[in-house]
């Protein structure tokens, strides 16, 4: 098969590897495209989009391959691959990064650290840069520095015609808009550039781990901490069992826990100051909050959510913290069958509500944590075992569901959400601005495999 203009590596369904470039983080996903192209540049990426319009094909579109959907790959169509584009160029004069559109946050946090720089990223080293950074991008470094959004200052685009153009707040400001959290309904972005910030090489970091019986008291405790915590500390709980971690004495491997994981986007002498009073809480099982270098404890969770794995999400957007929500969360986060299940919840404000809803098409500037439940099991415990994972997951999200606010991150929509939840995502108002601005770029709905908006 031939594809005018493109340079890169062509893999059909014949190909000794094709198994192994049809697979996606989650292993529940089971696609088969009729073809892969791996891409090299920006300039295979529009003769690959070009390809498939001219041939009508269903596209999806690889970047880390992260998403729990599996909208990176499809049935019978072409997978626009841009694994093989990784590439970080930093700038530290002018503290900024350029980053391919296959990067993982491994390698822009490996690049920029060793200038002592970083943004917010995720919190896995091994989720794709473009799907977290095009549906808003939580993590540690956001209420300090803001959403990865928040410091995208250009990105590069492959158009549905297969034009390649630049999106920026002066460069199609309305497409640039539209990127900042609406996913990849609007084309292929084959690189963004960043705005970076001074953070470690060391930085206050780690979690602390209590017993799961503990777990509505160090909530209540969490409640006032948080609410109290400057914007330079990023916090995360994760509600499961203690993962089978070297750093963690192995008689506590797969012990029921919640855990409170910070980073301090500071210096380590206030970071010290700050955590000192969530260190000191009741007795912990284990506690790791520490000076630390800030590459590696980003990437110290990527043990606990391997490629393979099979995943299930479930994801509210909350409020606050009340007794009741917090009772309701006690009550289900540990009946998971499976050691590998977890619920995790990020504190936001800080930096992420300062900016209006409406300057991105994120819209979810205003809450107060954003709570995703994790079913996880492995790929031989298919069948009675899955179905039990994410019967818990949905369960949990109906306990505590009373206590939710409006809106949800787009980001930990699972495949069987509707398109209620995309529009329950981005609110009326930002939803109906999204479709106009697709119907300029995409009028045809090319670019439809993902949490999609149709054009209006």
């Amino acid at each position: 098969m031939e594809m005018n203009g493109f340079r890169g590596q062509l893999i059909a369904t014949d190909h000794a590897d094709y198994d192994n470039h049809r697979a996606v983080w989650n292993g529940a996903v089971d696609r088969r495209p009729k073809l892969i192209a791996r891409c090299g540049g920006t300039a295979d990426v529009a003769a690959a989009v070009r390809f498939a319009r001219d041939e009508d094909l269903e596209i999806a579109v690889r970047g880390g391959g992260h998403n729990v959907a599996g909208t990176a790959v499809c049935d019978d169509g072409i997978v626009i691959d841009l694994s093989a584009m990784r590439a970080v160029w930093v700038d530290p004069a002018r503290r900024t990064a350029v980053v391919q559109g296959g990067a993982l946050w491994g390698d822009v946090d490996h690049e920029t650290q060793a200038h002592g720089l970083a943004t917010t990223g995720g919190i896995v080293g091994h989720t794709g840069v473009a799907g977290l950074t095009l549906g808003g991008g939580i993590g540690f470094l956001m209420r300090k520095h803001g959403l990865t959004i928040d410091n995208l200052l250009a990105a590069e685009v492959v158009t549905a015609a297969g034009d390649i153009v630049r999106a920026s707040a002066h460069e199609h400001p309305d497409l640039f808009w539209a990127l900042r959290g609406g996913g990849g309904n609007f084309g292929v972005v084959t690189s963004f550039r960043f705005a970076l910030h001074d953070i470690g090489p060391t930085v206050m970091a780690g979690p602390v781990f209590w017993s799961a019986e503990n777990t509505t008291d160090v909530l209540r405790f969490y409640r006032d901490f948080a609410a109290e915590a400057p914007d330079e500390l990023g916090s995360v709980v994760r509600f499961g069992t203690v993962p089978p971690l070297p750093v963690i004495p192995e008689h506590l491997h797969w012990r029921p826990a919640i855990a409170i994981a910070c980073c301090y986007a500071g210096g380590v002498e206030h970071g010290e100051r700050t955590v000192r009073a969530l260190r000191r809480f009741r007795s912990p099982l284990v506690d790791l909050l520490a000076p630390t270098p800030y590459e590696p404890f980003q990437c110290g969770l990527d043990d606990t959510v391997l490629h393979g794995w099979h995943y299930y999400w479930k994801s509210a957007f909350l409020d606050g913290l009340s007794d009741d929500l917090i009772d309701a969360i006690a009550d289900r986060a540990y009946t998971a069958r499976s050691p590998r299940s977890y619920a995790a919840m990020f504190h936001m404000g800080g930096a992420v509500a300062r900016v209006p809803c409406d300057a991105t098409a994120f819209a979810g500037r205003a809450v107060a944590h954003n709570i995703i439940i994790d079913a996880v099991w492995l790929p031989e415990q298919s069948g009675e075992r899955g179905d039990a994972e994410t019967a818990w997951a949905r369960d949990f999200q109906r306990a505590i569901q009373p206590h939710c606010t409006t809106g949800v991150y787009v980001n930990f929509l699972d495949s069987d959400d509707d398109s209620s939840r995309v529009l329950e995502a981005y609110g009326d108002r930002n939803y109906r601005r999204l479709a106009e601005v697709k119907a300029k770029y995409d009028p045809d709905n090319a670019f439809h495999h993902n949490k999609n908006i149709p054009p209006g």
